[in-house]
């Protein structure tokens, strides 16, 4: 298949990009780098079969030739308003790529009469009253709330997606992407796993926002790659969540973390620092992954975040 992937160079793209290209499929890579970063796909530059378009989705998308598949994954992602690339120092730009850009991705795929699929969060449930959080749960958002540029871009493209498929018949795809960690995460991020590995490396105590009581799920990005794959290549049209069942505390993982590392510096807990509207717990229900992409994480969480600190520690030069 020829395929475009929106968002190329970004963090779960750029892995997206290596995943298809070894499945044999032809790559165009799409991202204008205003959270990607090029770096992350410099190996592919010489692929016979991958090539890139430096393009901003929230204008009108034209991809010359024929296009068989469209992953729209552009969007700024981390929540940390301390981070550049937190979508709170980006609101608009993060509504027009959930908006925009979702709209002008659907395009394409009508044109080309191609499969699509759109990399859709957790965070469309917002601060969960249902625990674990199954697909049919309708969430609980605030609609005006710091985190609203991101949750509700992102149930909007949710939403038109859905009507390009009822409307238009558009053979469409719908992830729910859980947390997930891994090489090529950009360092200043913001998110917890980038924050608590740059400061354990360096031997800083860990910054833990809130209690530490808050919990997350969190999933390798080899095993996220390969669920995303798995529902593209189904016959899937509701929403599936991808992501690792197992829930762990903030202040457990930071534990972790500092185990794995030998960092010697205490843990110091903000309670006052708590994010907004931070989900207080967050674990998926992947019964549908399970039962119709035959689909679970394989790769477990010391074994993943021992990959993550090996590239951490080259990127800050402590290896």
């Amino acid at each position: 298949m020829r395929i475009l992937i929106t968002g190329a160079a970004g963090f779960l793209g750029s892995h997206l990009c290596e995943k298809l290209l070894n499945e044999g499929h032809e790559v165009i890579g799409m991202d204008n780098f205003i959270t990607g970063n090029p770096e992350n796909l410099a190996h592919l530059a010489s692929h016979p079969g991958f090539s890139f378009i430096r393009h901003d989705v929230a204008n009108f998308i034209f991809v010359p030739g024929k296009i068989d598949g469209v992953f729209h994954f552009a969007s700024p992602a981390s929540p940390n308003p301390a981070s550049p690339y937190g979508y709170t120092n980006l609101p608009i730009q993060t509504m027009k790529a959930g908006a925009l850009g979702t709209h002008n991705s659907l395009g394409v795929a009508r044109a080309n009469n191609a499969r699509f699929l759109i990399a859709s969060t957790s965070e469309i449930y917002g601060d969960p009253l249902e625990h674990p959080q199954k697909e049919t749960y309708w969430g609980h958002v605030d609609p005006i709330g710091i985190r609203s540029v991101y949750d509700e871009a992102k149930r909007f493209a949710e939403a038109l997606t859905m009507a390009y498929h009822r409307y238009h018949g558009i053979d469409t795809r719908i992830v729910r992407i859980f947390n997930t960690y891994g090489p090529r995460m950009r360092i200043d991020d913001g998110r917890v796993v980038p924050n608590f590995l740059k400061q354990a490396i360096c031997g800083e105590s860990l910054t833990v926002y809130g209690d530490g009581q808050q919990t997350r799920s969190f999933c390798y990005v080899d095993d996220l790659i390969d669920g995303i794959y798995r529902l593209f290549m189904s016959d899937e049209h509701d929403p599936v969540n991808i992501g690792n069942p197992v829930e762990t505390s903030i202040l457990e993982f930071a534990e972790t973390i500092n185990r794995l590392t030998q960092n010697p510096a205490p843990i110091t807990i903000k309670p006052d620092l708590r994010l907004g509207d931070d989900p207080q717990r967050r674990q998926p229900d992947i019964t549908r992954a399970r039962t119709i992409l035959h689909w679970e994480p394989k790769i477990p969480l010391e074994e993943g975040l021992q990959r993550t600190i090996a590239y951490f520690k080259k990127k800050l030069g402590k290896a």
